[in-house]
């Protein structure tokens, strides 16, 4: 019985405990020391003729299971292997010339020691990532990573939550690693992602904008320096009838060499209506127009375009060619239909 005069312990409030799971978890993944063994197994990985199969059981799995979606992503073929399935015919998912990444914190679960067994009477090549090189997974594997003696998070030691993120973390930093050492570009990775977020941003900018001004879908004028700013309007709103659309936010002004020499957006129109009056409409738009705007090439992607309009607040970016010549121009409405931006 506690004394009387014995204050309580002051439990831990929820955001205290949290961040104390929080830093156990930063603190499991700060402790792996990475040594011979990950160049090893990298190595291994980045050389397969075949695929990289993961296996493990429970948490393990589950985490084993993300880092198949993470190499099979980034370049490196993949599909998962559940352990006890295996051992019913699954198996034969395995082929020559494939590798078996295994999971197992404790490296003493039954299954995936069979498992580990099996594959080594077939010559198939394994890894392991354990907690302590010397358990019998780790024994087994011909590479074998360790993440260290973790304590978990779990406040009682039981549920796994610190060693399952070190896990993730460093098998992550395996398959990142291949990436690199296998020269695996953005281009690359679109093309496994030409859906979601990070395809869409990974296209380039010639596919996502509507108005063009070169090819046979052009829908966009190019206007000349010495124009009148009515008759560059006058144009624009033709073209748009033409085709369909809507006119775009912005004029294109073309160089006599068909070099972009400026842009001309309705805001600009306002603003001079207002500081100059309505003898804007008769002057030449060499006098309104913005010079030398900031552009996008023929090679950017849509995330240059979402990195531009975020950060200078533009609204009509002008897309050109290798030599500066307009192919047309990338609407912040363009960004929005694709949900890249808030419209």
């Amino acid at each position: 019985m506690l004394d009387s005069q014995t204050p309580n312990p002051r439990p831990q409030t929820p955001i205290t405990f949290a961040q104390s799971v929080l830093d156990a978890e930063a603190n499991a993944i700060g402790a792996i020391q990475l040594d011979a063994s990950f160049e090893k197994a990298v190595g291994l990985i980045a050389g397969l003729q075949g695929s990289l199969v993961v296996s493990g059981l429970g948490k393990s799995g589950l985490i084993g299971a993300k880092l198949s979606a993470t190499f099979a992503s980034t370049g490196t073929p993949s599909h998962v292997l559940h352990p006890v399935e295996a051992l019913h015919g699954d198996i034969g998912k395995v082929r020559q010339g494939d590798a078996v990444l295994m999971l197992s914190n404790g490296g003493g679960t039954e299954e995936v020691l069979t498992l580990a067994m099996l594959l080594k009477q077939d010559n198939i090549p394994t890894l392991a990532i354990v907690g302590r090189p010397g358990s019998e997974l780790g024994r087994l594997a011909d590479v074998t990573l360790a993440i260290g003696d973790i304590t978990e998070a779990c406040p009682h030691n039981l549920a796994p939550s610190a060693s399952t993120t070190a896990m993730l973390a460093l098998g992550d930093a395996i398959a990142l690693t291949v990436m690199q050492q296998r020269n695996f570009t953005a281009d690359d990775f679109h093309k496994a992602h030409p859906s979601g977020g990070l395809g869409k941003q990974l296209m380039p900018v010639t596919q996502a904008m509507r108005f063009k001004c070169v090819g046979e879908d052009a829908n966009m004028p190019l206007i000349a320096l010495d124009t009148t700013m009515q008759d560059a309007y006058k144009t624009a709103e033709q073209s748009a009838s033409d085709s369909g659309l809507r006119r775009a936010g912005a004029l294109l002004v073309v160089d006599p060499a068909g070099k972009l020499a400026g842009i001309v957006t309705d805001g600009d129109l306002r603003s001079a209506l207002i500081n100059t009056g309505p003898e804007v409409w008769t002057g030449i738009i060499d006098s309104v127009m913005t010079k030398s705007p900031t552009t996008l090439n023929n090679e950017s992607l849509v995330r240059d375009a979402v990195h531009i309009v975020r950060e200078k607040r533009f609204d009509e970016i002008p897309v050109v060619d290798s030599i500066g010549r307009p192919i047309g121009i990338i609407d912040v409405q363009d960004l929005a239909a694709l949900k890249v931006i808030e419209g």
